[in-house]
């Protein structure tokens, strides 16, 4: 993520987090970018257990030997596949790029590791040529192939079509993950898409955190193809707001109240008719229980409440709701929320007590 560095002992907090959520796969880092990322690669290998750790190296030999170094047993080797990429980055041919995948894949493999291949920028790939480097580098050992989106403009349907030419035209024991990117706003639903169309892999990043728009949402893919579609994961989902958490407060960001799973309005609800429904059964407006995933249902109190959010709060602090201090707290309510003013709990409990104070002014009075 663009102006985030975070320290080797952060990166190990964020990995051993991802480890108790159930994470299949880590990829704890880039080895050969610095001394530090170095270390921290090293550490988490030597720490993380119950996930994978994978690393990232370029289709070179000295990124390779660095993730050797990094006593990891898993690397994530990339080469851009694209024509834009090989013309205006790289300055290879297709030819070289084809040889050295094939190359980097064979020298990792002879070194014990794991190989997960990413054809970098794949969607933007003649499928021909991406075809022809995927099947070269199955043949040569690779144990997953990735289709990086990584300028994110795939869409659910283009998405889902080419895991399953990729499928369909890659012969081979091999995995097919996905990786993509936010910048049209689909990444999650491009990882679902591809999940759905045969796909054995996502990567996500915890709040979606990444270059530019970011990543596909662990969370959310996470949720969505076990909440919806019906997979199994190993995710602990009542730990997924801690980790975000977590994540946010090492990253210094603040987590969008409207975050789909994860931010603090995902189970809050405020319009008087959705509060209605919330009280009478949660599944009216939630599709799953929140406590699923960590988190608390809110009933907000403001200007588009109705007569069922005053009675609630009444009956929470043990006061017998009655049509009068009910209609009139509303009025008060909605008078500061045409203000533009935010109310809290304990503001609305205080305008609850004194409009009956009010009224039993009052009832003194006559």
């Amino acid at each position: 993520m663009p102006g985030i560095a975070l320290t080797p002992q952060y990166k190990l907090r964020i990995a051993l987090a991802l480890e108790e959520l159930g994470v299949d796969s880590i990829e704890a880092g880039y080895p050969a970018v610095s001394r530090g990322e170095y270390l921290a690669v090293k550490t988490i290998a030597k720490e993380v257990t119950g996930s994978e750790v994978i690393v990232l190296a370029r289709a070179v030999k000295s990124d390779i030997d660095k993730a050797i170094e990094s006593d990891v047993k898993a690397v994530h080797v990339f080469i851009a596949t694209s024509d834009i990429h090989m013309k205006y980055k790289l300055k290879m041919t297709r030819e070289q790029v084809l040889n050295s995948a094939v190359e980097a894949v064979e020298y990792a493999k002879e070194h014990g590791l794991t190989v997960e291949f990413s054809a970098e920028d794949a969607t933007r790939s003649d499928i021909n040529f991406l075809i022809d480097v995927f099947q070269n580098v199955v043949n040569a050992g690779a144990n997953r192939l990735d289709i990086a989106d990584t300028v994110g403009v795939m869409w659910p349907s283009k998405m889902a079509s080419l895991v399953r030419t990729v499928k369909e035209n890659v012969k081979g024991d091999y995995l097919l993950s996905v990786h993509c990117h936010d910048d049209f706003g689909m990444a999650v639903a491009n990882s679902v898409a591809a999940i759905e169309a045969g796909a054995d892999q996502a990567h996500g990043t915890i709040t979606g955190v990444g270059e530019r728009a970011g990543n596909a949402s662990l969370e959310e893919i996470a949720s969505a193809v076990t909440f919806l579609l019906g997979y199994q994961t190993n995710i602990k989902f009542y730990k997924i707001n801690e980790v975000a958490n977590l994540v946010a407060k090492l990253f210094g960001l603040t987590i969008p109240p409207n975050k789909a799973i994860i931010g603090k309005n995902a189970f809050a609800h405020e319009s008087g008719i959705h509060v209605h429904g919330v009280i009478s059964n949660p599944i009216t407006y939630e599709p799953i229980d929140p406590s699923l995933v960590g988190m608390n249902r809110r009933i907000v109190i403001g200007k588009h409440s109705g007569k069922h959010s005053i009675e609630y709060v009444m009956k929470s602090i043990g006061i017998t709701p009655t049509k009068d201090i009910v209609d009139k707290t509303l009025t008060k309510i909605k008078e500061l929320g045409d203000q533009g003013k935010a109310l809290d709990w304990d503001t609305v409990v205080n305008i609850i007590k004194s409009v009956m104070e009010e009224n039993e002014i009052q009832d003194k009075r006559y």
